[in-house]
Order: C-alpha cells, then structure tokens, then sequence
C-alpha cells in the first residue's frame, strides 16, 4: 500500500515545484494544499509542521518530513523510497 503524502505549496514557490517534480518522477500520488495568500491555511500548516512557515512542508502518512531540502535529502540517502511505500 501507498504512503499518503501531503503537500502544503505556493503556487509560484521553486521550491515547491521542485519538491512535486521530484515526488512525480517517482510516480507518487500526493495531496496538494495550495495556501497562495491564504493566512489561516498557512496557519493551519503551521501548526502541523512543528511551528514551521516556509513552503512547501511535506508530510508521508501524518509525519513531518520537512520542506524540498529534506525531501531531496532523504531521497539521496536512499531513504525516501522506503517511506514512499510504507
């Protein structure tokens, strides 16, 4: 069974892009809240990522896992693939 991965974004963040580009290419469905101006999404956001304001933040199965670097992180240390499939 797939993991489900949720994704908070802005719209014109290349971070954010960035982070999905990498989440398609290994063909994974994931949710995406798009909070382009939206304070109280952001807020709602905030307070699942531990406090966290930037985008995008990143969640597989409840769990924080963070922004694009700790996604792209995890993925080099061969990780990623295994929480994917969780």
């Amino acid at each position: 069974m797939a993991a489900k991965v949720e994704i908070y974004t802005w719209s014109t963040c290349p971070f954010c892009i960035r982070a999905k580009a990498l989440l398609k290419k290994k063909g994974v469905d994931f949710v995406e809240y798009s909070i382009d101006g939206d304070e109280d999404a952001r807020d709602k956001m905030s307070e699942r990522a531990n406090g966290k304001r930037s985008l995008p933040q990143i969640f597989i199965d409840d769990v924080h896992i963070g922004g694009c670097d700790d996604i792209h992180a995890l993925d080099a240390q061969g990780k990623l693939d295994n929480l994917l499939a969780s």
